[in-house]
C-alpha cells in the first residue's frame, strides 16, 4: 500500500500550476460537500433510518477508514473537514424540498468538476483520477496537507 508521501506526491505531479491548485482549493471541498448531499438523499434502509444515518454517513466512514490507514493526524482533521459538510447538508436537506436539495446539489457537482477539468486544461495534464480511482479521495488531502509543516 502506498504511504500517505506517495499519495501525495504522485497527486502533486499534475497540480503544479497555481491556477490549477486555485480552483481546486475551491472546488475540492465543493464537490465533497455535494456529492455527501446527493448520496444522502438516496433512502436509508431502516437500520440506518434508526440511528438518524444516511448513506453518506457510510461515505464518511469508508473514507475515514482510508484516511485512517495513511495517517491519524490527516484522518482527524477530515473529521473536522467533514463534519461541518455534514451539518449544512443537514439543513439543507431539512429546509428543501428533495427535489430542490438534488438540483442543487447536481450544479454545484457539476459546476465544480468542470472547474477542475479547466483548471487541468490550464494545467495541460491529465486528472490524477484516471491513473488511480483512489486520487479522489486523496485530493481533499492534498487540499489540507499545508496546514502540516512538512507539506508546505
Amino acid at each position: 500500500m502506498k504511504t500517505l508521501d506517495t499519495w501525495l506526491s504522485e497527486y502533486g505531479e499534475s497540480h503544479q500550476n497555481s491556477t490549477n491548485k486555485n480552483i481546486h482549493r475551491v472546488c475540492v471541498p465543493l464537490i465533497m460537500m455535494s456529492l455527501l448531499g446527493m448520496v444522502g438523499e438516496i433512502p436509508s434502509p431502516a437500520i440506518l433510518e434508526q440511528y438518524s444515518l444516511n448513506f453518506s454517513h457510510v461515505i464518511v466512514v469508508l473514507a475515514m477508514l482510508f484516511y485512517l490507514s495513511l495517517s491519524l493526524s490527516f484522518s482527524a482533521l477530515m473529521v473536522v473537514v467533514v463534519g461541518p459538510m455534514l451539518v449544512i447538508n443537514f439543513f439543507v436537506q431539512k429546509n428543501m424540498a428533495t427535489q430542490q436539495v438534488l438540483t442543487l446539489w447536481i450544479a454545484v457537482f457539476v459546476l465544480s468538476w468542470v472547474g477542475q477539468f479547466v483548471g487541468h486544461k490550464i494545467e495541460g495534464k491529465k486528472p490524477s483520477f484516471f491513473q488511480d480511482l483512489a486520487f479522489l479521495l486523496i485530493g481533499p488531502l492534498w487540499i489540507v496537507a499545508p496546514l502540516f509543516p512538512k507539506y508546505r
